[in-house]
């Protein structure tokens, strides 16, 4: 009788991405660290060092001892040094307060990382642009070029 919940539960954990249903717990613990620890910097964080900060993501190890929170900051680089030096100085209290709203036998030691990807993408986006202008001068010159050998 209780066979069907596990052979619906079981399908329900597989997907093409995870074909044996592993990581579920992992990937939720890492959604949770994100959403609390980015409540815990704006709300309780009375660091003045903070600035603007963004927490992108998280990523747990696979024995869940200890977690790297990636965060993006607007600025310049000592700015952005000033503030993971902020972030990194306040690491135990957030470490303390995502324990207390996680309830977990043993939360991961958590480390505050960089995340330089959102500044990368803006960079690929601007040499996208620049090569977008590129190419419509250039096929309006070619334009041009046609439009006056015709002429002749």
């Amino acid at each position: 009788m209780e066979s069907w919940f596990f052979a619906e539960s079981s399908s329900i954990a597989q997907s093409p991405d995870n074909p044996m249903g592993q990581g579920f717990r992992k990937d939720r613990l890492a959604s949770e660290i994100v959403k609390e620890t980015s409540k815990i910097i704006l709300y309780e964080l009375r660091d003045p060092r903070k600035g603007f900060v963004t927490v992108t993501r998280a990523k747990v190890s696979d024995d869940y001892r200890y977690a790297k929170v990636y965060v993006s900051i607007m600025g310049t680089a000592k700015e952005k040094k000033r503030v993971l030096g902020g972030l990194r100085h306040a690491q135990g209290f957030v470490q303390k307060e995502l324990a207390r709203r996680i309830q977990m036998r043993s939360f991961p030691e958590i480390h505050f990382e960089v995340d330089e990807s959102m500044e990368k993408s803006f960079e690929v986006l601007n040499t996208l642009s620049k090569l977008a202008k590129e190419r419509k001068a250039r096929e309006a010159r070619e334009a041009g070029a046609e439009g006056k050998g015709e002429e002749e």
